[in-house]
């Protein structure tokens, strides 16, 4: 966990898998604090019944993702989803259990879960960074996702990650700092939560924890039975369409192309995406965010070398375009092993 920085290209989105737990959790959380009949509209809004929901390991991203926002739009508090996530208990991780007990440290336990999307879920691309006795874990947009829908899973994942580690260590973890990019409101319950100050109107959205923390070792009784669980992941559309783009890059084929790879319409390959609560272009976008962040961050490209390589014929447009998929110009992250700077010009 100490490595200098590094990029982790993990979001999860549309029909890909998402720990069921956290879809459970908000369910459970609804159930106590209201009406019986907004839980069953929730149900019914994302497919699913309680039955089903209970006896399931893995649900889709968009369900855990339209269930977050309709908590937050029922309740109308801007904290709701760190409450909600501060009500998690390790028998709740059922799956992850088995992972987790073959580890000897938080930082063992945060490493894996940063490594591995697939099985504990996530929202975001992140930026980790270590520095002067600190882990700073900074998620990057690279699917754009509107403030309120990424501000909800922000606090939902730093609420959770803590609930988890003070059962699992037996210890009150406190976060160091926590950036939010959003204008100031109240976040009292946050604070109170993550013993960290919280500041508003940043550029990016942050959490940051000393390294002391990491090395706490773990005191949690993991039962011996469930060493023995074995996960199985659905095949996801958009996990298969994500492959092929990435396959493509950096000429990623256009969607009546990507179709007919498919043997399938436009039409229903847009109808498809749409299922998922996605578009082709988001994809486009995400691949080809993730494909300059990646070459930005770990390469000794030059940002017009990059252009180039991702098949701009301008530096300019390039500038542009991830400006727009991400909201920073390109210079807004510096190579590998050093310090984030904001850049002088776009």
């Amino acid at each position: 966990m100490h490595q200098i920085c590094s990029y982790q290209a993990n979001m999860r989105v549309g029909d890909q898998s998402y720990p069921a737990y956290e879809l459970k959790n908000i369910i459970n959380y609804l159930l106590n604090h209201f009406a019986e009949q907004h839980v069953e509209q929730l149900l019914q809004d994302i497919g699913l019944d309680i039955t089903a929901l209970n006896s399931s390991e893995f649900v889709y991203v968009w369900q855990v993702d339209y269930a977050m926002m309709f908590m937050r739009r029922l309740s109308q508090d801007p904290e709701v989803a760190a409450k909600a996530a501060s009500c998690y208990k390790v028998a709740d991780l059922d799956v992850l259990q088995p992972y987790l007990a073959k580890f000897n440290t938080l930082g063992d336990c945060l490493a894996f879960a940063i490594a591995h999307p697939e099985l504990v879920g996530s929202f975001s691309d992140t930026l980790i960074r270590n520095d002067s006795g600190h882990l700073h874990v900074r998620w990057l947009n690279t699917n754009k996702v509107e403030l309120e829908r990424y501000s909800c899973q922000f606090q939902h994942s730093i609420c959770s990650l803590l609930a988890f580690a003070k059962e699992l260590t037996s210890k009150t973890i406190q976060l160091s700092h926590i950036a939010l990019a959003e204008p100031c409101r109240d976040a009292s319950f946050l604070a109170i939560k993550t013993g960290a100050q919280v500041e508003f109107d940043s550029e990016f959205f942050e959490w940051s924890i000393a390294h002391d923390y990491l090395e706490l070792p773990l005191t949690y009784p993991f039962e011996r039975q469930k060493s023995q669980s074995i996960c199985d992941i659905e095949s996801s559309y958009i996990s298969e369409l994500l492959t092929i783009l990435r396959q493509h890059a950096p000429e990623l084929p256009c969607m009546d192309a990507m179709a007919e790879l498919q043997n399938i319409s436009a039409r229903t390959l847009r109808r498809r995406l749409a299922a998922a609560n996605t578009s082709y272009q988001k994809l486009v976008d995400q691949v080809r965010c993730q494909m300059a962040i990646d070459l930005i961050l770990t390469s000794d490209y030059s940002i017009e070398a990059i252009s180039d390589l991702m098949g701009f014929g301008e530096v300019s447009h390039f500038r542009q375009s991830f400006k727009h998929w991400i909201g920073h110009p390109p210079g807004h992250f510096h190579r590998l092993n050093r310090p984030l700077v904001a850049e002088s010009s776009s």
